[in-house]
């Protein structure tokens, strides 16, 4: 059985705004009919682009844990608490099911997003014709789930707006929080500059 002809050789792309399928797209000049956004059959330099922001958002993932990322202070006492600390504090204190939801935020999507697009990286530099298919569902699952790595930030930033008592309670913002942010917006860019069709060219970067 004859393989299928894929949508560029048929002068075909999908819009990467708004996902109209539009033909005549060989000119460099190409624009959506419907959104106005110019049209690529692959985004130009899309891995180059990915790993600078995996790589970035890795180093900058390494303070944001070991740097406090919350300050509490009630009664006179001072606690500065990192990610993880303040995941066990919340066990301790009762709260394992928002421990959980914070570490799974926090930690676990954070960690999956970089094996997973390292893994999607590597194997369409190298030509891989492995499991595309599931590749191209790992990719939109990472999309989907990446936004609710900033809840630590959200959290951080309503307690510090909500629990201000002056001497008796108090929640201020560390340079943790700021790290933690600045990684999570460079993964966001790393998943929208990663261009998944190119899982399906066997490697090809041509635009």
């Amino acid at each position: 059985m004859s393989a299928l002809p894929r949508a560029h050789e048929l002068g075909l792309a999908g819009c990467r705004v708004c996902g109209l399928v539009c033909r005549d797209v060989a000119r460099r000049d190409a624009a959506c009919p419907r959104c106005g956004s110019s049209l690529h059959r692959r985004q130009a330099a899309s891995l180059a682009r990915t790993w600078a922001f995996l790589i970035a958002a890795f180093i900058l993932y390494i303070p944001a844990n070991v740097l406090p990322i919350m300050r509490t202070q009630s009664l006179g006492e001072v606690d500065d608490n990192t990610i993880l600390s303040g995941v066990v504090s919340l066990w301790k204190d009762g709260s394992p099911g928002l421990a959980a939801v914070v570490f799974g935020a926090s930690v676990v999507v954070p960690m999956t997003k970089f094996l997973v697009l390292g893994v999607l990286l590597v194997s369409v530099q190298r030509g891989s014709g492995w499991a595309r298919p599931q590749r191209a569902f790992l990719f939109r699952v990472i999309e989907f789930v990446g936004y609710w790595s900033m809840l630590d930030v959200f959290v951080v930033a309503l307690l510090a707006a909500l629990v201000q008592f002056g001497i008796f309670s108090l929640v201020a913002p560390l340079p943790g929080v700021v790290y933690f942010g600045v990684t999570v917006v460079l993964t966001m860019l790393a998943s929208m500059s990663f261009d998944p069709r190119l899982i399906w060219d066997g490697g090809k970067t041509d635009d």
